[in-house]
């Protein structure tokens, strides 16, 4: 019989080597290489593999659609692709105090009204829990609670009760006693979520882990956690707004980049149902360098606000700086409004904000950026009932964007009157109330706003 192999791990990143060495030799950690046994091998002689492995055709394979149970929260679902489907395991992240649990408790309640949740908890006691949902006002009659931190334990009941969801808050909490290393390790974190989705997996109950986030805004632990899960949900907010984004990042089941909006109050987390109103400024007088687009994050169209301030260069290169757009596509579309629309903005300073903290991660903002850094630069306001989007090419030319007639709807429900667009996404049926003028070159979107 082979004696067992051993090998070192490294607790930050989890490099495996065969010697020790006191600095690991991929993240340059001092003394975080810690034991770690590895089976040994087995060699089975005589063994017909042939006949005991199967092997099956694709098209012979149930092709059926994996079944959905809501939570209760429309927000969630959406994010989540309509629901939680069996044997998921959906991993969620977020900065400390930003209502991850609040939610969860508030998705059992909702989730429980005809099955039994299972809450296990690793870093508060039954009686905070019990003290929150009373805080809340939760009826929290069909959801079974449990403190512990052992996997084998949580595991254990898990088969033993069958409930019809499992949480964990949080994942860095829980350890495997096999394992040496300590909980939220990288080894330790691996271990367990492997066992967890094992579990999913297996006996079909759908699981939902709670992940810290670093400084960095990264959920902690190794990146291949969030290969290991099917959703991978991120919980944002802006410092000092009681708005909470959930953005999805990954997802087997349903659309990446879906965004879900809540508001905290003193009864929980609330849905916004309209969040377009939210990052709208009211206002009746319009401000200059201040123009209103409208996005497409996931399945929903949004409408946001880019601002933009430019101001003479103190000497020196002239400062880029955008938030919520990615600022190589600004310079990029600096040059483009200079040779095309006649806008020249190479001694001033550029600084764009999207409102609310949004980030805009596709290119049917460019033409409402441009507008706006004329606007800013001309002195010139936009009216506050107009809607601009569109891709801007680097030959001046206005490209179409997709889910323009969806836009051009929520824009029309939202009040405004007029929206410049590409005219490749004109809509085919006149839209009640919105005027949509069509342009097909930077300079001649620019010339259509000094009609009105």
């Amino acid at each position: 019989m082979s004696k067992a192999q051993r090998s070192y791990v490294c607790g930050d990143c989890g490099t495996t080597t065969v010697k020790w060495q006191g600095q690991c030799p991929v993240c340059g950690e001092w003394n975080s290489l810690q034991p770690a046994k590895l089976p040994a091998g087995r060699v089975v002689e005589g063994k017909n593999w042939a006949g005991s492995l199967q092997v099956e055709r694709l098209d012979a394979v149930s092709g059926e659609v994996a079944m959905r149970r809501t939570t209760g929260l429309g927000e969630l679902d959406r994010v989540l692709g309509g629901g939680l489907v069996a044997g998921s395991v959906t991993l969620l992240g977020g900065d400390p105090g930003i209502g991850k649990s609040t939610l969860l408790l508030q998705a059992c309640v909702a989730f429980s009204v005809d099955a039994t949740m299972l809450y296990v908890s690793g870093e508060e006691s039954l009686q905070q829990i019990a003290l929150r949902a009373r805080r809340l006002g939760l009826d929290t009659s069909g959801i079974t609670v449990y403190a512990a931190t052992d996997i084998d334990a949580v595991v254990a009941l898990a088969e033993q009760e069958r409930p019809a969801a499992l949480i964990i808050d949080s994942v860095q909490t829980i350890y495997s006693t096999d394992m040496p290393s300590a909980p939220g390790s990288v080894n330790q974190l691996r271990e367990c979520t492997a066992r967890l989705v094992r579990l999913a997996k297996v006996t079909g109950i759908p699981v939902i882990l709670v992940g810290h986030v670093t400084k960095e805004g990264n959920i902690a632990g190794p990146r291949v956690l969030e290969h290991m899960v099917d959703t991978v949900l991120y919980f944002e907010n802006e410092v000092g707004s009681r708005y909470r984004v959930l953005r999805t990042v990954k997802n087997r089941f349903g659309a990446a980049n879906e965004l879900g909006i809540f508001m905290m109050t003193e009864s929980g987390m609330r849905e916004v149902r309209n969040p377009s109103a939210i990052f709208l400024t009211p206002r009746d007088e319009p401000i200059v360098g201040s123009v209103v687009t409208a996005i497409h994050q996931g399945s929903r169209p949004l409408l946001v606000e880019v601002q933009v301030l430019t101001d003479r260069s103190g000497g020196g290169p002239p400062r880029r700086v955008a938030v919520g757009i990615d600022q190589n596509r600004l310079a990029l579309l600096l040059a483009a409004l200079h040779r095309f629309g006649g806008v020249r903005a190479h001694e001033d300073d550029v600084f764009l904000n999207v409102v609310g903290g949004v980030k805009i991660s596709e290119t049917s903002a460019d033409l409402a950026t441009l507008v706006a850094t004329a606007s800013s630069l001309n002195n010139t306001p936009v009216p506050r009932t107009v809607v601009i989007f569109g891709e801007v090419g680097l030959a001046g030319e206005i490209r179409p964007v997709p889910y323009g007639e969806e836009r051009l709807n929520e824009a029309a429900k939202l009040g405004f009157s007029h929206a410049i667009a590409p005219a490749a996404n004109l809509p085919q049926k006149p839209i009640a109330g919105l005027t949509v003028i069509g342009v097909t070159k930077l300079s001649e979107a620019l010339g259509e706003l000094a009609d009105f």
